[in-house]
């Protein structure tokens, strides 16, 4: 079983970038939600997005409604985007509803900011991986 997976949807680039920044922070490979096998099991999924026009992406709703509890134990969340929160929101409830752990912590980089997120976001990565690491 693969322990640790990083996916991402990004139409700007600014979501693969930081997600990029979180598989150098933990040795990992990134890869779009396009490339993932939702039903190959892991015990952390650090999964990635951001609302386009306030509205989560549909293809990453579909994504996050693919998941199965059998699948995946827990998840940790990042976003891009001003209007961040309620596609946060909109995913912790997705996943909640199939008793899948979400982190309450999740990292948020201003679309803005993104070239400058590098230490944030390993923050953010090893903070996970030790959240992760103590419940196991």
């Amino acid at each position: 079983m693969e322990d640790i997976r990083i996916r991402f949807y990004s139409k700007t680039g600014n979501t693969k970038k930081v997600a990029q920044y979180i598989g150098d922070a933990l040795n990992l490979e990134a890869l779009p939600i396009s490339d993932d096998d939702i039903s190959s099991p892991c015990v952390l999924l650090i999964l990635g997005g951001a609302p386009y026009a306030n509205i989560m992406s549909s293809k990453l709703r579909e994504y996050a409604n693919k998941i199965e509890s059998q699948n995946v134990e827990a998840i940790a969340l990042f976003t891009t985007s001003n209007w961040s929160r309620r596609t946060v929101r909109a995913l912790k409830k997705i996943f909640k509803e199939k008793n899948i752990k979400v982190y309450d912590k999740y990292l948020y980089v201003h679309m803005l900011r993104v070239n400058k997120a590098k230490n944030k976001s390993y923050k953010f990565a090893k903070d996970i991986l030790e959240k992760y690491k103590k419940s196991n």
